[in-house]
């Protein structure tokens, strides 16, 4: 910031002290010129020294409070005119800048009045200064003494031009000014609602990935832990269902946290490798592979029975742009579930996002199928594509409902904000007969985004 900007702030910060020494300084500089000037011709000298005084006072108000200055400085000057000082005095300058200031500070109606005023009192000073003349016998007329009217009048509209000047270009930076300072607020706000929304966002997805893959690896496990005395080969597919869900659940942990990173162009870190299991062999346990599976000499990794090698990496496979239901079913039927997937109408390709949401629907309602329905449930997932909307019920024949737990989650609540985004919506509850019913219904929009999507390898 420059000296003069500096200089500037501090004399707009501290008007009434600067224009109160300015108002001191004019009013000692009115007196002294009244006193000699005017005791000179008169043979007086405190008394239009004092007109003087009292016209400058009210100066120092002229910024603060300009039109009750104005009113002042005006009256003053009416008041010396009329008891005997119709000359014009040093201090009548004060006229001028009252008339200056409260064009530029007051309101309009005020500088309307004071241009007016001073028009009437140039008049006056004139028709008193004629009157004054006549009776001392010097016989001037009004008429002789009209061009002094429209000389001072001249002088006070080239002083109200100039403080209309003025007027616009302070009530131009100061608008100016607010737009800015309402930009900056609006700024602010932008900048939290998007990150609040941006919270909300990786919210919704952290609960969709954890809650779905520990729903499975929950399953998987118990059910693993209770097949393993009598069906060990049950026990290690649920093992591997358990591997599987994990990896995919840690890719997609990894790509919803990469964009949280700051070093965006950092390469990516080595894959982690896999983890071996070993353990020292028991004294009575018989040898054979079946019994200590070797590590893999590669990655060193350990191969399950009846299953290749795992490298134990996450791979970062991209999001589902749509809804990719058959995986999402191959899933729960690989828990337990007992699920069947329905199709009604021709797919079309949905816009970006779309088929996203699509997909978490489905995920969390299957999810919430596992954790509340009980052991064994039927699900029906039914895909409906109509003319003008994409609908998708998930329904069970499950105890949810008569367990009582409503449902009413943070799995709800984001199912509830995905549609919001593509104005859908989303109902839960209980459905007739028994069971649970979510409902999702999202509006298709037309355009390029409209055709068939592409048709898939397998049936459902």
């Amino acid at each position: 910031m420059t000296w003069f900007a500096r200089a500037t702030r501090w004399l707009e910060s501290h008007r009434f002290a600067v224009d109160a020494t300015g108002a001191a300084l004019f009013a000692l500089a009115a007196a002294v010129l009244a006193a000699d000037a005017v005791g000179y011709a008169s043979g007086e000298r405190l008394a239009p020294a004092l007109w003087s005084v009292a016209l400058a006072v009210p100066l120092a108000w002229r910024r603060t409070r300009p039109v009750v200055s104005a009113v002042a400085v005006y009256t003053v000057a009416l008041a010396h005119l009329v008891t005997g000082y119709p000359l014009l005095l040093p201090g009548d300058l004060a006229v001028l800048v009252a008339l200056y200031s409260v064009t530029v500070y007051g309101p309009r109606w005020a500088h309307l009045t004071a241009i007016a005023a001073t028009g009437v009192g140039c008049l006056a000073f004139v028709a008193v200064t004629a009157w004054s003349f006549a009776g001392a016998g010097f016989g001037t007329s009004f008429a002789d003494l009209l061009p002094s009217a429209v000389f001072l009048g001249a002088i006070a509209l080239a002083v109200w031009a100039f403080g209309l000047t003025r007027r616009y270009r302070r009530v131009t930076v100061e608008a100016l000014r607010d737009r800015a300072g309402r930009l900056e607020v609006e700024r602010d706000q932008q900048a939290r609602i998007a990150t609040a929304a941006e919270r909300a966002r990786i919210a919704r997805e952290m609960h969709d990935i954890v809650a779905h893959s520990l729903s499975i690896v929950v399953a998987q496990a118990d059910g693993g832990r209770y097949a393993a005395a009598d069906d060990p080969q049950a026990a290690v597919r649920s093992l591997g269902v358990i591997s599987e869900t994990g990896r995919a659940a840690l890719a997609d942990m990894r790509r919803l946290l990469g964009v949280l990173r700051d070093d965006d162009g950092a390469p990516a870190p080595h894959p982690a490798a896999g983890v071996a299991i070993s353990a020292a062999p028991r004294p009575d346990a018989p040898p054979g592979p079946a019994s200590h599976p070797a590590p893999d000499p590669a990655t060193g990794a350990t191969a399950l029975a009846g299953r290749a090698p795992s490298s134990g990496a996450a791979p970062l496979t991209p999001q589902p742009d749509d809804a990719d239901l058959e995986s999402l079913t191959a899933q729960a039927r690989a828990a337990g579930s007992r699920v069947s997937l329905v199709r009604v109408g021709t797919p079309r390709r949905l816009p970006p996002g779309a088929g996203l949401t699509l997909h978490r629907v489905a995920q969390e309602a299957l999810s919430n199928v596992r954790k509340h329905a009980g052991p064994g449930p039927g699900v029906t997932v039914v895909e409906r594509w109509q003319p003008e909307a994409v609908v998708l019920e998930v329904s069970d024949d499950g105890r949810g409902a008569a367990a009582g737990t409503g449902r009413a989650g943070y799995g709800l609540l984001g199912m509830r904000e995905r549609a919001a985004m593509f104005g859908g919506t989303v109902t839960a509850g209980p459905r007739p007969g028994g069971g649970w019913r979510v409902r999702f219904t999202m509006p298709l929009p037309s355009g390029p985004t409209d055709g068939p999507a592409p048709t898939p390898e397998e049936p459902a």
